[in-house]
């Protein structure tokens, strides 16, 4: 059983990888066995990226190309089929979010956050599915959002994009799994990251932020999540284990999609 899992020979890459859930989700597919190829925008936060898996021992490669930008994306594809290898698996990691009530947005804010969100996870799968159609297989992963299914205050531009994300997920499992492709979602809850730890500073009375508390009542488990709660379902829908599961969004959230909340005291 432990050989579904694994991960040998594979090239993964994980797109804005140089740190947060990318960077988590990459360096667990390393420890799986696949050789690790990411991206981001900009050299410096390539080589932050490449400096931080160096230090678990990890060799990556990595490459400066915005996701957004068909031909830099095409360039950069066949630059690592050239240099790694074919792309057995590819996850749409990189993503923004702009927290602006909706009348306060601009159009051009708005164009921004789905380009990021929903354009470049189409540019990416479109440029790696024909080879993988010419090698028989592969796993294409888009990191979707609880936003993909429920709306919430200044967010609307992300979460139009993620819930058209989820429908490309649903759309690219349709028009390629008979290539033996999969295409499946993971909607992360609320993780633990440096962009979130000013949320969940102690007060200085002692108690808890407001949004740290309002998290906690809303999700069953009592905790916000860590980048390492998402390993186990990402290599799962990397490896062979998942190779009958298609089109799926699997939700890594602690239980807030199934939960209505608790009743105010």
């Amino acid at each position: 059983m432990a050989v579904n899992f694994s991960l040998e020979g594979k090239v993964a890459l994980v797109t804005g990888a140089s740190y947060g859930i990318g960077f988590a989700i990459a360096s667990a597919y390393a420890k799986a066995g696949a050789t690790i190829v990411f991206n981001d925008i900009k050299q410096e936060l390539v080589d932050k990226g490449l400096a931080s898996y160096a230090e678990l021992g990890i060799k990556a490669h990595g490459y400066v190309c915005d996701v957004t930008n068909e031909e830099q994306v095409n360039a950069m594809i066949a630059k690592i089929e050239e240099e790694v290898g074919v792309i057995d698996i590819l996850v749409n990691n990189a993503g923004i979010i702009k927290r602006i009530p909706m009348c306060e947005m601009t159009a051009a804010e708005f164009r921004q956050v789905i380009d990021v969100d929903l354009n470049a996870p189409f540019i990416m799968a479109k440029a790696v599915i024909p080879s993988m159609i010419k090698k028989g297989h592969g796993k294409i992963i888009n990191i979707c959002s609880m936003m993909s299914e429920l709306g919430r205050e200044t967010v609307s531009a992300y979460a139009a994009a993620k819930g058209g994300l989820k429908m490309l997920t649903k759309n690219i499992c349709s028009e390629y799994g008979q290539y033996n492709i999969q295409c499946n979602g993971i909607g992360p809850g609320y993780i633990a990251t440096p962009q979130t730890a000013p949320l969940r500073e102690i007060q200085p009375d002692g108690s808890r932020h407001p949004f740290d508390q309002f998290i906690l009542a809303k999700t069953p488990a009592n905790r916000w999540g860590e980048a390492d709660d998402l390993a186990g379902p990402a290599v799962f829908l990397a490896s062979e284990a998942s190779d009958f599961v298609n089109g799926h969004i699997l939700y890594v959230d602690g239980g807030i999609l199934a939960y209505i909340g608790k009743q105010p005291s």
